[in-house]
């Protein structure tokens, strides 16, 4: 599986263009500078099969309108952000106004639920705490986990922010402290990881205790 990272936006967000065989590829948490998105795409040939989100805010959407103009393709996000993301309740002024929800189809993104695109299966981890429908993609198969705003190298996401929860955020961490060491994490912001690191390094991961 090819995984690259564009870091776009003023949060730096890490958007994540996966695929195996293409043209077909998935991209995950495109959140802004929609043309140096495309032009990646462009350049290794490849079409997006579906847009994914590991969690609804701004900085981890608001390419998608124009991209969708381009490459429409289906959106899938869990239903608890879906609900609010493309509203104005998503509005982060001065940085990002409340982005249109594009014409195409809306998926959800199940807990617990496989799925195949692109010629990628992942499972889908609900992780609320950051935000109420956050997931991490597991991709079991590659030993990949991209966690979003879950789980960074080092720390956590925000749990202070609308729809966040500490309590819910650090029970979320002690389950992804229950996946393989060897799991290579890719967070929505700074560098990779694995968890075997991070249960080693984290504070808030170090203390995990396996979920009874």
């Amino acid at each position: 599986m090819h995984i690259d990272s564009i870091v776009v936006g003023e949060f730096q967000v890490n958007c994540f263009i996966l695929w195996e065989n293409s043209p077909n590829a998935l991209v995950v948490d495109p959140g802004d500078n929609p043309e140096r998105i495309s032009n990646f795409l462009k350049q290794n040939g490849l079409i997006p099969s579906a847009y994914l989100f590991t969690h609804g805010h701004c900085d981890h959407i608001s390419a998608l309108p124009i991209l969708c103009r381009e490459f429409p393709a289906p959106i899938a996000m869990h239903k608890s952000d879906l609900e609010w993301a493309f509203t104005k309740e998503n509005d982060f002024p001065p940085y990002y106004k409340a982005t249109d929800r594009p014409s195409v189809e809306s998926r959800e993104l199940k807990d617990n639920a496989y799925y195949l695109d692109a010629g990628l299966n992942y499972k889908v981890l609900h992780t609320p705490g950051h935000t109420p429908g956050a997931v991490c993609l597991y991709f079991y198969e590659n030993s990949v986990l991209l966690t979003g705003d879950t789980l960074f190298a080092g720390s956590v996401g925000r749990s202070d922010l609308p729809g966040g929860n500490s309590r819910k955020l650090q029970r979320s961490i002690d389950f992804l402290a229950t996946l393989p060491d060897d799991t290579r994490v890719y967070a929505g912001h700074g560098q990779c990881s694995t968890i075997l690191q991070e249960k080693k390094t984290n504070y808030f991961m170090r203390f995990s205790n396996k979920i009874e």
